[in-house]
């Protein structure tokens, strides 16, 4: 039997709807098996485990004869069902069905609410991207912001179901974020009118003669649109590029069949990536197809530590095939395949299922993917007091089965990425989304395609 999976980036969700990677039964649109048999190793004979059960029976009732307030025998049982994922690694977890509706919602690309991918950090709620063209991004809503409460009220003691919950609402009604911000003694208070958020997974636009994609995550319609952007930047240069960037910053991942197309989409062959699972018949490896889409000019991938699950496959694949030029800082690091399961009762479960590992057979689970051209976003080193990286997580899976090793070193690429700076000069304006100017990391890129692409001319003539 084979595992159809997808991926998905931590504890992830939208304010209005979860978000994150997936794999399973998502109706027939994903072609998934889901619902089958699962036989589990058992960790010692039987009669340890009814011991075992006992006491959770007895936990149970004493928790419902004396705990402070009422408890429904429902949210008892699935506080228990999560505590039981969550302490296994910092992916697998429940979904009620309503959070498994949501989710669903949130890989077609539209969902209501205020734009904005969340995780739980020490009680509070961080923000892991704003998502482009929405309340939050117009709102001036950053990644890395803590919300510490909504309308007021905190969100300490909130779970991160409950917290999205409230931060969602019918459109044009108002919600009040209080943020706490590096580099702010002061929390801001943001306030934001809900929209229904209709996520356009890449957008397009040239700089000068190169070809800007960015894509904000891998949902149902991340291949799209790489191809109708890359088509449309074809039609505006007149057919006259020097090559593409491809944005892949802060992108927390999406849909292993996304990350997989996408991928093909630059590659005439090679493989892409393949996943190992608990059972060597549930592992499998995913190879390139002819057809770059872009016809083999010069790539640039710009990446970050919000670049996660399938970015990171998508940088491998294209790092260890030599098709692309990786610039930014290393990766998120998270190298596990969650597998979607549902359950009676229209619930669903998250379970880590597999592992991948790219063409070369690099594992970077923990460690993340290391750019070929270190370049930070700014010139300050400031201290962060949050997790940024997979490796930072609780309970985070080992790193085993493949090799650990960085991508081996290129020696065609030291005489084009030797002149790119490490950090912004002196005096290099402040980042502002609006202005591309200002995005140092950006500017470099395009650099290394004007660098790209006279060094093919030259050897092509």
């Amino acid at each position: 039997m084979k595992l159809r999976t997808g991926l998905l980036l931590g504890a992830a969700f939208a304010a209005g709807v979860s978000a994150g990677p997936l794999s399973g039964l998502l109706a027939r649109d994903f072609g998934l098996r889901l619902g089958v048999p699962i036989a589990f190793a058992q960790d010692g004979d039987n009669g340890e485990t009814y011991r075992l059960l006992s006491l959770f029976g007895d936990v149970f009732e004493r928790v419902r004869a004396d705990y402070v307030e009422p408890v429904k025998d429902r949210d008892l049982m699935e506080n228990a069902i999560n505590g039981m994922l969550t302490g296994l690694d910092p992916h697998s977890s429940y979904m009620n069905a309503k959070a498994f509706r949501d989710m669903q919602v949130q890989t077609r690309g539209e969902f209501g609410g205020l734009g904005i991918e969340v995780s739980q950090e020490n009680g509070f709620i961080k923000v892991v991207t704003p998502i482009d063209d929405t309340p939050a991004a117009h709102a001036g809503v950053k990644a890395g912001d803590l919300i510490v409460a909504l309308d007021g009220l905190s969100v300490q003691g909130l779970s991160l179901n409950d917290a999205v919950d409230r931060m969602r609402g019918p459109p044009n009604s108002k919600i009040t974020l209080t943020i706490k911000r590096e580099g702010n003694d002061k929390p801001l208070e943001l306030t934001l009118q809900r929209e229904v958020i209709h996520i356009q997974a890449a957008r397009a636009r040239l700089e000068g003669d190169v070809g800007y994609i960015r894509l904000t995550q891998f949902n149902e319609q991340a291949d799209s649109g790489i191809r109708s952007a890359v088509q449309k930047l074809k039609q505006q240069s007149g057919g006259h590029l020097k090559g593409y960037v491809l944005d892949l910053r802060n992108n927390p991942g999406g849909l292993l069949d996304q990350a997989v197309a996408v991928s093909n989409d630059f590659l005439d062959k090679g493989e892409i990536v393949s996943t190992r699972a608990r059972h060597s018949d549930d592992s499998q490896r995913w190879d390139a197809k002819p057809g770059d889409i872009t016809e083999g000019a010069p790539l640039v991938v710009l990446i970050n530590n919000g670049s996660a699950s399938a970015s990171e496959i998508v940088a491998g694949a294209l790092q260890d095939d030599r098709r692309a030029i990786l610039l930014g800082v290393r990766s998120f690091g998270k190298g596990s395949v969650q597998t979607v399961i549902p359950l009676p009762g229209n619930g669903a479960m998250r379970l880590t299922t597999a592992r991948y590992y790219t063409p070369s057979g690099r594992s970077i689970q923990g460690l993340g993917i290391s750019p070929d051209a270190v370049v930070q976003e700014s010139r300050a080193d400031e201290p962060k007091f949050v997790p940024e990286r997979e490796a930072d997580l609780n309970h985070v899976l080992t790193n085993t089965g493949g090799t650990q090793a960085p991508a081996q070193p290129r020696a065609d690429l030291l005489p084009i990425v030797k002149d790119i700076p490490n950090k912004p000069p002196e005096g290099w304006p402040a980042f502002d989304a609006a202005k591309p100017a200002t995005d140092f990391q950006l500017q470099q890129a395009i650099k290394l395609v004007d660098a790209m692409a006279a060094t093919k001319r030259v050897s092509s003539e």
